[in-house]
């Protein structure tokens, strides 16, 4: 049901947006590198582990207060694999998969220097619905954590309705990765409480269409 309700909130943003001038379509699409996570409460409650990179896909809206700002809506999505070492009575190991989506509400300032190159950076807040899955057992939890996101880039117009994007960017997750997060309720992480904030840095671009006036 969460879910369904955020998507449709997206879905009638999206839509007001497409009927109104100096409108963007953005689609984005990046490597994202390995992200380590730790926290260390006491001798008997610790953990240590990484989240494998990979790919990351996204889609957003963005309506242009003038030439220089815009404001954006835009939803990402990835899917890694991660291993972590944790502490419970001994020594334990854990494979798992975790997907994250992120719905963020944001502003960019871009920087004229010409008619084909727009650089651009930007920050958005919003939130991060992360799923995480044992792959050693079929123990599944889920958690939505306040997140955040800063890039810069350019666009590159091959024309007035279409450009190409290339990015840099570092998406955080804050207080996301715990024990008690994706070691379940069963008991096992029952001595690990402690929590990590995600950080992903990311490289890639994408494309822009511009559905407004240039």
């Amino acid at each position: 049901m969460r879910k369904l309700f955020l998507g449709i909130i997206v879905s009638v943003f999206l839509s007001g947006l497409v009927t109104a001038q100096n409108i963007r379509l953005n689609a984005f699409s990046e490597y994202v590198f390995d992200d380590n996570i730790d926290t260390y409460y006491n001798p008997t409650s610790y953990f240590e582990g990484t989240i494998k990179g990979g790919f990351q896909w996204g889609v957003g809206g963005e309506y242009l207060v003038d030439k220089s700002k815009g404001v954006e809506l835009k939803y990402l999505r990835r899917s890694a694999n991660g291993a972590v070492d944790y502490y419970d009575n001994t020594l334990k190991h854990l494979d798992f998969n975790i997907g994250m989506n992120y719905i963020l509400l944001g502003a960019n300032n871009y920087f004229i220097v010409g008619e084909k190159f727009e650089p651009y950076a930007g920050a958005a807040f919003g939130m991060a619905i992360i799923n995480f899955k044992d792959s050693n057992s079929s123990s599944e939890s889920s958690k939505t954590k306040f997140a955040w996101s800063v890039k810069l880039g350019t666009n590159i117009w091959i024309n007035e309705k279409i450009g190409i994007k290339l990015q840099a960017d570092l998406l955080s997750a804050v207080q996301s990765v715990g024990g008690t997060l994706y070691f379940g309720t069963s008991g096992s992480g029952a001595g690990v409480s402690t929590y990590s904030t995600m950080y992903q840095w990311g490289l890639g671009g994408g494309l822009t269409f511009n559905l407004g006036e240039k």
